[in-house]
């Protein structure tokens, strides 16, 4: 499973690992906080995450600032997903400290606070690793623009690439021209693009705009092989080894930065 669609709200596994280790801290730290200090305590807490995130993304954006000098307003844009998470703990950590030593009655709220955020987040971190170690390339039977029987198995030997996207989804279409960039730059990778729900004449004059090569495009009219991926929403994109594992994934629209991030599993 890598996403979870709640109507029109889609979130990715590991935002719900998260936002499940936020709720869980602060109930904890209520619990410890002294009755004086619960309002307190839930405060600072939330603060510190608000911290730790907008840290962990200014972190990511000054890594990657050569990739955002062309938009940079999707630097703001958190749907990105490029953060530094250790850089942001470590920034919140920190400013915890100076908390407690400033405010005696929050320190066992915060202490335990930041204790089960941090072994949630770390506990669901790991049991996701090791669902994706065991995720291999998807078998699902799919079509090409010929309507000839094909898979992605014919991949296999070769880094791969595979977005799934449709011509109605906006963010599909926004990210489509950060695909083909990077495509071009990075011959020793295979972009797939698996067409969902549409037929090859539908998407044919996109594709066209867009640059991207027929042979490139595969199409699986009925979304089977989202469903084996556990891909709830679009756009979705996999990473695959020489081998078809399964490397990292991502949901929602990447951005130049967010992608060249995603790429470095293949090394530079």
């Amino acid at each position: 499973m890598l996403s979870l669609s709640l109507g029109p709200l889609a979130l990715s596994v590991p935002h719900l690992v998260l936002l499940l280790a936020l709720g869980a801290a602060l109930l904890v730290a209520r619990c410890c906080a002294p009755v004086e200090g619960k309002r307190q305590a839930d405060s600072s807490l939330f603060w510190l995450f608000v911290l730790a995130v907008v840290v962990a993304r200014l972190g990511f954006v000054a890594l990657y600032l050569e990739q955002y000098r062309a938009t940079p307003w999707q630097a703001i844009d958190l749907r990105d997903g490029g953060f530094i998470p250790w850089l942001g703990i470590v920034v919140a950590l920190a400013a915890a400290g100076v908390r407690g030593w400033r405010r005696p009655l929050e320190r066992r709220a915060l202490r335990w606070g930041l204790a089960t955020g941090l072994a949630i987040w770390l506990a669901g971190g790991g049991l996701l690793l090791w669902q994706r170690d065991g995720s291999r390339l998807p078998q699902q039977p799919l079509t090409d623009t010929q309507g000839v029987p094909a898979s992605l198995e014919r991949y296999r030997g070769q880094p791969l690439v595979v977005n799934l996207w449709a011509s109605w989804c906006p963010p599909c279409r926004r990210e489509m021209p950060a695909l083909v960039a990077a495509q071009a730059q990075r011959p020793d990778i295979r972009f797939v693009y698996i067409n969902q729900r549409e037929s090859p004449a539908t998407a044919a004059s996109f594709l066209g705009a867009a640059g991207v090569s027929p042979d490139d495009v595969l199409y699986d009219g009925g979304a089977s092989l989202a469903k084996q991926v556990g891909a709830m929403a679009l756009p979705t994109t996999l990473f695959y080894d020489r081998d078809g594992r399964l490397l990292g994934s991502h949901l929602g629209e990447l951005s130049p930065a967010s992608l060249a991030h995603a790429l470095e599993v293949f090394g530079r």
